[in-house]
């Protein structure tokens, strides 16, 4: 039976009592009403629960299970399936051990952290993205290449921490439960097996500055970022539950390993492939922690990294399903912004190889893809939004290797009475 007031037979709203002349809106259900001021409530109600659900990290009663978190995986990443189902275990299992750390009496579990090794453009940085969104947990990447030791020009080690806090807006707690991304690792390795005379301040003074912070320890940021001093104030932030996944190329660890395994690769060198001839990125599959250490990386920085995984590079059939499959892909973002003016676009198949075989001759992976596509439809990108009459572009081949014009198809034009 609805509510209403007996003085006036208004409706009331049936939670806060008030009458319909006294709000804005009062919204009627099967049986109730409910005014616009109670529904604004219930919405800042749920925003601070799920704000607060945030800040506590990922449930691990509803933490995806390593094949759940696969899954999703595939629909952004194309191939990659081995380094896929490390990701997804290593992280499953990280989590799990942050949810164990807080009861007592359980057995006390280390941290492992992540090594990808892999091409330029092979997805390692969209995997390590991509996780954090599954899990919903912040996400900030970093460049090793831009770190130096404490006093020297660059950036201190703490900055990478800055920056997840930064992308948790200040949320302390819940930037202790994030992923940070740590991109260009191979290029802090020690210069020489033989340690050096002279500072080495971007190579082996970043490994040792980055093993409390990778480990686990009460890291004092500064909230502004830039160098430390004495007078600054700094936020505390404990690094134990923060999950590190470090990236790169590793140029040249593919003859370290061939080396050690005495196997042949492929290339130039080669005269006759023979049965034992392996890709780098096959070699890459092999790696071990000897192989780092000879590379350049001090054994206590390759403990800090239990979990490798290798990429291998992106062929052509990889490339192509890279422009058209994923939920993000290429094709589907340069389609939705001709469909808000009302226009289709079409990329023929031979255009698809076409970007895929110019990617590969520029050596850059899948990164290049979007540079390829940006260059070949600049001039109808520049035109589209001044013409009224356009129904569909067709980007083929030609318009990718040789520079022509796609083809457009116009409107048919209204038959005069």
């Amino acid at each position: 039976m609805s509510r209403r007031d007996d003085r006036s037979e208004n409706l009331i709203c049936s939670f806060c009592g008030k009458s319909q002349d006294e709000v804005k809106k009062l919204i009627a259900g099967p049986t109730v009403y409910i005014c616009d001021e109670c529904i604004e409530l219930c919405n800042d109600i749920i925003a601070e629960e799920s704000k607060l659900e945030e800040s506590m990290g990922p449930d691990v009663k509803k933490l995806p299970k390593p094949q759940e978190i696969k899954e999703v995986l595939d629909e952004y990443v194309i191939g990659q399936d081995r380094a896929k189902k490390i990701l997804s275990v290593a992280v499953y299992n990280h989590y799990k051990r942050v949810e164990a750390m807080g009861k007592p009496g359980e057995v006390e579990m280390q941290k492992s952290n992540i090594l990808l090794l892999g091409p330029t453009g092979s997805g390692k940085t969209l995997l390590a993205q991509t996780l954090a969104r599954i899990l919903k947990v912040p996400f900030a990447m970093a460049d090793a290449t831009n770190l130096t030791e404490a006093g020297y020009v660059g950036e201190d080690v703490e900055n990478i921490v800055l920056n997840l806090l930064q992308a948790s807006d200040y949320d302390v707690e819940r930037a202790q439960k994030g992923i940070i991304y740590i991109d260009e690792i191979d290029k802090i390795a020690r210069k020489t097996d033989s340690p050096s005379i002279t500072r080495d301040v971007s190579g082996e003074g970043v490994q040792q500055a980055l093993l409390k912070i990778v480990e686990g320890t009460i890291a004092s940021v500064p909230p502004k970022g830039g160098r430390k001093h004495p007078q600054q104030e700094f936020l505390k932030v404990d690094t134990t539950n923060i999950l590190f996944i470090c990236g790169g190329a590793f140029a040249g660890l593919e003859n370290i390993i061939q080396q050690r395994i005495g196997v042949k690769t492929m290339g130039f060198g080669a005269d006759i492939k023979k049965k034992d001839e392996k890709r780098p990125s096959e070699l890459l599959a092999e790696v071990n922690p000897e192989d780092l250490l000879r590379f350049g990386f001090i054994p206590e920085f390759i403990g800090r990294l239990p979990v490798l995984a290798s990429l291998r590079e992106l062929d052509e059939d990889a490339m192509v399903q890279i422009l058209k499959e994923p939920k993000n892909a290429l094709i589907k973002q340069y389609q939705k912004l001709f469909e808000m003016e009302h226009v289709k676009l079409k990329f023929t198949d031979g255009s698809l190889v076409a970007i895929a075989r110019e990617a590969l001759k520029r050596k850059t992976g899948a990164r290049g893809l979007r540079s390829i596509i940006e260059n070949a439809m600049l001039d109808i990108m520049y035109e589209i939004p001044s013409q009224t009459m356009v129904k569909e572009v067709v980007i083929n081949e030609e318009v990718i290797i040789n520079r022509e014009k796609p083809i457009i198809v116009y409107e048919p034009m209204a038959e005069s009475a």
